[in-house]
């Protein structure tokens, strides 16, 4: 597989829809238990590994746009750092207040030691970048 390979979302859906997958990292900078922040250009992303299983979300809480790879796994999935909201890996419905709005998931594909994202074009002009440049950038 290439860096990047589309696949179509669903079929009979706009280009813009067409999933393409994206290489982030090496499967061994995911380890059991953590998270980390990994970019698919300018979308900024969670890449957490738990049961053995790779995830990727949007990488901003939805309660106060906190940092998600500041966060913890924990039993019930992403803990953010900051006021404690937990959200599902594989919906990324909110389990656990303050948070009330779900997360971005995005699919995660592993081969030959690579992690690799899907991300539509869609997802690239919604999710990133949400902090702001300094004028003049």
């Amino acid at each position: 597989m290439s860096d990047a390979q589309t696949t179509p979302a669903d079929s009979g859906t706009p280009a813009s829809t067409e999933l393409e997958y994206h290489r982030v990292a090496r499967s061994g900078q995911v380890p059991e238990g953590y998270v980390r922040r990994f970019y698919v250009g300018e979308l900024e992303c969670a890449v957490a590994r738990l049961g053995g299983k790779a995830y990727a979300t949007s990488n901003y809480c939805t309660h106060l746009d906190c940092l998600l790879s500041s966060g913890k796994l924990v039993d019930d999935g992403l803990g953010c750092s900051c006021h404690g909201s937990v959200f599902d890996l594989e919906t990324g419905e909110p389990v656990y207040p303050p948070a009330t709005e779900p997360i971005q998931v995005y699919p995660v594909r592993e081969e030959d030691g690579q992690v690799y994202v899907g991300v539509s074009e869609a997802d690239v002009v919604a999710g990133g970048p949400r902090r702001r440049k300094p004028r003049g950038d």
